[in-house]
């Protein structure tokens, strides 16, 4: 089956509609955070100082500013290692995930393998599942369309010499559990595993999709390989600004805060899609969406744009096909009106 890997979620919306396809929040910038970046305006006849955001994102995650790449959206961050890792034997893309990786190590000449999860297993990672001899692998965590969170335990042990193991965090700032001060299963103050690279966006939580700003955190001699294979001046004055912003007490609170008001409607969402006929939701999503299964899904997302809503595809992502959507996460009432609209179409099917 191929896979169409260049589409995303922003080609599905459209004048007009509700957008329960990208997976961006759409709240109001903060103080702390608009503040800086219109400040930073002031500035754009000088070229990009990345040294001081780059100390705030390391000081953030407890490593040396040597280990830290900030990158213009993290999406960048899979182009570099295509590019920088040419050499690597055997590539390993675990499906389904966002398919940025495998079509930028496609593009980069890679040849590719896939281990594909599946819904028996409620797209759950086993790690005796990658070959012993990937010596490149990536695995979201929480994964993109699966909303899956998986053990940390269970990523570190993909971890070994002569391996490059990328996790991508893109949306492990969306992720909250009671009791858990930060952000449950994230390795990226793992600084003792062969090989870890982690990946993270600025974009999600904090509505900077199209400022692009994201970094990855690695092993120091790595870092090097993969900067030169960034255009120069790669990342913006008020992206940087963005992350200096977003790497504050303030700021990690805040996300915090917004994690748990996050999981709260994630639930309403899921308890309402789970009593809408013929709809499955797999396993207990974790980040700010929801796959759900359903026959004729291609035609439901139809009809509901007709509606007034716009969902993801989920026949792009390997492992995945046409009976499967994405939904994001919204407050209660945009919730509320959707699934009583998908409930409307499904009823109204011959």
């Amino acid at each position: 089956m191929t896979f169409d890997l260049d589409h995303h979620g922003d080609a599905e919306v459209g004048a007009g509609l509700i957008d329960l396809a990208v997976n961006v929040r759409h709240q109001a910038m903060p103080a702390w955070l608009a503040e800086p970046i219109a400040a930073s305006l002031g500035g754009l006849s000088a070229y990009p100082d990345a040294t001081a955001p780059t100390a705030a994102v390391a000081a953030r995650h407890r490593r040396d500013p040597a280990e830290v790449l900030l990158t213009a959206g993290a999406a960048q961050a899979f182009v570099l290692l295509a590019q920088a890792l040419r050499g690597a034997r055997r590539p390993v893309v675990v499906h389904p995930q966002f398919t940025e990786p495998e079509a930028a190590l496609r593009n980069a000449g890679h040849r590719v393998d896939r281990v594909l999860l599946t819904e028996a297993d409620g797209f759950r990672l086993d790690p005796a599942r990658v070959p012993d001899d990937a010596d490149l692998v990536f695995v979201g965590n929480p994964t993109n369309p699966t909303s899956v969170l998986h053990p940390a335990r269970d990523l570190a042990k993909l971890a070994r010499p002569g391996r490059v193991l990328v996790i991508d965090e893109a949306f492990a700032d969306t992720t909250y559990r009671d009791g858990c001060p930060g952000e449950p299963e994230s390795l990226a103050e793992r600084r003792d595993l062969p090989g870890l690279v982690v990946l993270r966006s600025l974009t999600k939580t904090w509505g900077l999709a199209g400022l692009r700003i994201g970094y990855l955190l690695a092993p120091a001699e790595l870092v090097p390989r993969l900067a030169a294979a960034q255009p120069l001046w790669a990342v913006s004055t008020p992206a940087l600004a963005a992350a200096t912003a977003c790497a504050s007490p303030v700021a990690v609170a805040a996300e915090r805060a917004i994690a748990a008001a996050l999981a709260t409607e994630r639930a309403h969402l899921v308890e309402r899609l789970r009593h809408v006929p013929s709809v499955t939701v797999v396993g207990d999503p974790a980040s700010a969406f929801v796959p759900v299964r359903l026959a004729g899904a291609d035609q439901v997302r139809i009809e509901l744009r007709k509606r007034g809503y716009a969902v993801r595809r989920g026949d792009t992502f390997p492992g995945l096909g046409p009976d499967w959507l994405r939904i994001a996460v919204r407050d209660t009432a945009t919730t509320d009106g959707f699934v009583q609209t998908l409930r409307d179409v499904i009823e109204e099917r011959p």
